[in-house]
């Protein structure tokens, strides 16, 4: 078996916005996804190393990845099956 680098379907661009506007934003991107499929959300609001995690936990989705490089966000989210 090998590890094949995770593709996501879509990017979301929530860089720039504040608390609530990404999440607001991923809520109704998350949406128009078929299941299982993968979303990446970059961010800049810090409060998203808080709001994005508790988003997917709540709803059921996996958050797969998350990483700060340069005041970046980065999380890769898989919509629940």
């Amino acid at each position: 078996m090998t590890d094949q680098p995770l593709e996501p379907s879509q990017t979301l661009d929530a860089r720039g916005l504040l608390c609530p506007e990404p999440v607001m934003m991923l809520h109704n991107r998350v949406r128009d996804l078929a299941p299982g499929e993968l979303l990446e959300v970059l961010a800049t609001d810090p409060s998203t190393e808080r709001d994005i995690p508790r988003f997917c936990q709540f709803l059921g989705h996996s958050l797969l990845e998350s990483e700060a490089t340069a005041g970046v966000y980065r999380y890769l989210i898989r919509k629940k099956s």
